[in-house]
């Protein structure tokens, strides 16, 4: 049965439990505009992101679900709409070296270790506040030693919807030992809306800001090679639809069954908050423009979704949402020629993620 107290249609007493001794629940963030998110503090998971189209009409555009056990289902296995982290994307072997000491990981992706295994971010009660309608406050102290991971590391997250129609997310981190970090979002984006079955999001134009991108192996492991995106089906400088090229007879394409690969952001200064990506609906008129203070931006077109049913009894075939994902290099720890994601003792991690709505004719 669908809730009338917001938008989205979600019941709050769907996502109130207890696990591990914490309590999890429903949090709705809104703004003068209009505009709602609905979310839940198991994996910080946004579930909804309610955004006009051309003509004014709101619909949902994340791939999201009507219970908390479902959120929690396929979140383990496609991580939708959750927070990744220590580490985001995979680390080959599940081994890293930090100062000293070499440290091993639970492998969970062809004998490598994908967003930081089976018990990262994504499956965690995070503390949640909401202090103001359009914002939502998010901490959790992330033990030493949890997932494979040294040190205790305090994580903050601020979940913020903005007045000009952008989801905002701004981390930060400290830790007592030296350790890795490196966390991204992992919402699934439809900006034509999320329909039943969701259409395809092969029609929706993107534009990404880089020169680069970073090739996989056949088990889409990055090679620590630095490749040109030009005159190759990753040359996004120019607006694309995503199905143009994805079907092309591309190594790097077939490696990934799509696009599933780091862009190399253009940057006048690593860390400056600045232009990534842009994704438009032809449909619906949405634009989605992402800003991001990371120096790579990972585009998954859903290549492994595999048609389950979500919100509403909705379901998701196989590219019917994308993810623009804001982080580090992949693998970062085993090619010393990538930007460091090493977080020192004493040393405060900070990053900004923008994702911002808007409509053309």
């Amino acid at each position: 049965m669908k809730d009338k107290t917001n938008l989205t249609g979600l019941n709050p007493e769907n996502f109130q439990s207890v696990i591990n001794g914490k309590k999890t629940d429903l949090y709705i963030l809104r703004n003068s505009s209009g505009m709602e998110m609905c979310i839940t503090n198991y994996g910080a998971i946004v579930l909804s992101i309610m955004v006009p189209d051309c003509h004014g009409k709101f619909e949902n555009v994340v791939v999201g679900f009507d219970t908390l056990e479902e959120a929690r289902r396929q979140s383990k296995d496609y991580y939708i709409g959750a927070v990744i982290g220590p580490v985001a994307g995979r680390i080959l072997r599940g081994t890293f070296r930090v100062g000293e000491k070499d440290y091993h990981l639970q492998l969970n992706s062809v004998s490598n270790t994908l967003h930081s295994g089976d018990n990262g971010f994504h499956t965690v009660v995070w503390q949640a506040r909401q202090p103001r309608e359009n914002q939502l406050f998010l901490h959790y102290l992330h033990a030493d030693g949890e997932a494979g991971f040294p040190g205790n590391i305090a994580v903050r997250m601020t979940y913020t919807l903005t007045e000009d129609n952008a989801f905002r997310i701004d981390y930060e981190a400290e830790t007592d030992c030296d350790t890795l970090f490196c966390p991204t979002n992992h919402a699934y984006f439809n900006l034509t809306g999320i329909g039943n079955p969701t259409t395809s999001i092969e029609n929706h134009l993107v534009m990404i800001n880089a020169d680069f991108y970073l090739p996989t192996d056949e088990n889409t492991n990055h090679t620590g090679e630095i490749r040109t995106v030009a005159d190759t089906p990753f040359d996004f400088r120019s607006c694309h639809s995503i199905g143009e090229r994805i079907n092309q007879n591309n190594l790097q394409l077939l490696n990934g069954h799509g696009y599933d690969h780091c862009f190399v952001l253009k940057k006048a200064a690593l860390h400056e908050l600045s232009f990534a990506a842009a994704c438009i609906s032809p449909v619906s008129g949405r634009k989605m423009d992402v800003y991001t203070t990371e120096p790579g931006l990972i585009m998954y077109t859903g290549n492994y979704l595999p048609g389950f049913t979500g919100m509403h009894n909705t379901t998701y075939p196989r590219r019917s949402a994308v993810c623009f994902e804001t982080q580090c290099f992949p693998d970062t720890p085993n090619n010393q020629h990538f930007p460091s994601i090493v977080l020192r003792e004493g040393e405060l991690y900070k990053q900004t993620c923008i994702y911002q709505f808007s409509t053309q004719s």
